[in-house]
């Protein structure tokens, strides 16, 4: 935001999150669908990856520590709001900092209105399990599900607005919640195995369960699952996005991005191992070709009751705990961007009494209730996943550009990094992470240009292609008009955003 500018704006980010709001704050947005949904119905989007599975989310895992050390290194010499922006803006290119923040927005706040309207068929299923045959008729109402979800959009907005310390209050316990509920996943996985669940199929529904061969791997197919099984890493960089209301941000923020992705990947893990170790891989992919499935749905055959409701329970939980924190984290994209003078100033009013972005979190539940209703009518979740990974990857690659690039561009900010200060060693973590990054975002896009849809705006990559060109108007037009006003662009894009 221009120095005129700054004057409109009252109050300001209070540094107030402490490391487990932030490690809370990365791991909520990075569990959810991913674990409980994505690893089964990838045997329908990605046909052929069977029972490697485990293999195709491990080697994920590779460009995504890159990308987390990157973020990481970065953000201890730039810890203000809106992380990735930042860092590539001040370290890169100003365009290509924005461009990148630009699509992962449009990504994140398409998605959190795709995650708000799956929530509810967890809810039905629960009322399913407890036979409350009233409220899951109810619950699959069109419009009910539609205003559940934008219900909950708009309630975790109110409490974004309210503060960072009430956000901490609701968002720790419920992700305290949904690690003790979805242990319950774990504990049940590793204590049936296929033998167990072939009785139990027959014995409910006089079905043979179908032996669970192995196939031959094609790596082709078991990149497409990689580069799926990434967005189960997306989600530790809104932690970065919180770095201007960081206590300590140049400790905290690097230790909470490597505890975000240390915990969930280990809890991803064994939560997918548990459920292919008790369900045969080929029941997963034939249910999955017919029907939506989840863990607690393939689990359901095993357990009682009781157990597939609290398991069902934290699912719902998982998913709910992804719209506060990926709310935080659109806002505060928008908030730095405004403040830099890319978007209208008024986007970057602080709220007086909360010191919170209040208008950048209302425009981003505006946003993702458009995601709500593009669910609705496309019926087709995965559109906006797919969308969210070919924005974030490109995101995690230019991160890892940055690193490489930031002591020739910005030499004075290069010197702030306290993370992995050897420059060697920096230079050869952004060039893993860019040459493992680039063939991810290759399989993804291949997969994507290659599939069968029915109308073109189903191709996630064309959408993504608009959003650029949408976010490169604004850009040029915005930087423009700054030059034209006597801003030097050159000076506002080398130094770091005040506090």
């Amino acid at each position: 935001m221009t120095v005129a500018e700054k004057n409109e704006v009252s109050g300001q980010l209070v540094r107030s999150m402490g490391l487990w709001g932030l490690t809370a704050t990365g791991i909520c947005s990075m569990l959810g669908a991913s674990v409980y949904v994505v690893p089964f119905m990838i045997q329908r989007n990605v046909p052929g990856i069977g029972d490697n599975v485990l293999p195709a989310f491990l080697f994920a895992a590779v460009p995504a520590l890159f990308a987390a050390f990157a973020y990481a290194m970065l953000a201890s010499a730039m810890p203000r709001a809106g992380g990735s922006y930042i860092y590539a803006s001040r370290g890169l290119n100003p365009y290509l900092g924005f461009i990148a923040s630009f699509s992962q927005w449009f990504g994140l706040s398409i998605v959190i209105g795709v995650i708000a309207y799956i929530i509810v068929p967890f809810i039905r299923d629960v009322a399913i399990a407890l036979e409350w045959q009233g409220v899951a008729e109810l619950l699959e109402q069109g419009m009910v599900r539609v205003g559940i979800a934008l219900a909950l959009i708009w309630g975790f907005v109110f409490i974004n607005i309210r503060g960072t310390q009430i956000y901490q209050r609701t968002l720790i316990p419920l992700m305290i919640l949904m690690f003790a509920l979805g242990s319950i996943v774990v504990v049940a996985g590793l204590n049936f195995n296929h033998a167990d669940f072939a009785l139990a199929l027959a014995e409910s529904e006089g079905r043979i369960a179908p032996a669970a061969d192995s196939i031959p791997l094609d790596w082709r197919v078991f990149l497409s699952a990689s580069a799926l099984l990434f967005s189960s890493f997306i989600g530790f960089d809104s932690i970065a996005q919180a770095g201007g209301e960081a206590k300590n941000p140049g400790k905290a923020l690097p230790m909470a991005i490597g505890l975000a992705i240390c915990i969930v990947g280990s809890f991803y893990f064994l939560v997918t191992y548990a459920v292919y170790h008790a369900v045969p891989w080929t029941f997963i992919a034939q249910e999955a070709m017919e029907r939506d499935i989840s863990a607690p749905g393939m689990l359901a055959y095993l357990l009682p009751t009781s157990f597939s409701v609290a398991i069902l329970s934290g699912a719902a939980i998982a998913l709910i705990n992804d719209l506060p924190a990926m709310l935080l984290s659109v806002s505060r994209l928008m908030f730095a961007w405004a403040e830099d003078g890319i978007f209208p100033s008024r986007i970057a009013k602080i709220h007086q009494q909360h010191h919170t972005p209040h208008v950048a979190l209302i425009v981003s539940g505006i946003i993702a209730s458009l995601g709500v209703f593009g669910s609705h009518f496309a019926g087709d979740i995965f559109l906006g996943i797919d969308i969210m990974v070919t924005a974030m990857m490109v995101n995690f690659l230019l991160m890892c550009a940055t690193l490489i690039s930031l002591p020739k561009v910005n030499p004075v900010l290069a010197s702030k990094v306290t993370l992995l200060k050897n420059k060697s060693l920096q230079l050869l973590i952004g060039w893993l992470g860019v040459i493992f990054l680039s063939a991810f975002l290759l399989a993804q896009l291949w997969k994507d240009i290659t599939s069968e849809v029915t109308n073109w705006y189903f191709h996630s990559t064309w959408v993504w292609l608009i959003v650029m060109a949408i976010g490169t108007a604004i850009f040029f037009s915005k930087t423009y008009a700054m030059k034209k006003a006597g801003i030097n662009t050159n000076n506002l894009f080398s130094t770091l955003p005040g506090e």
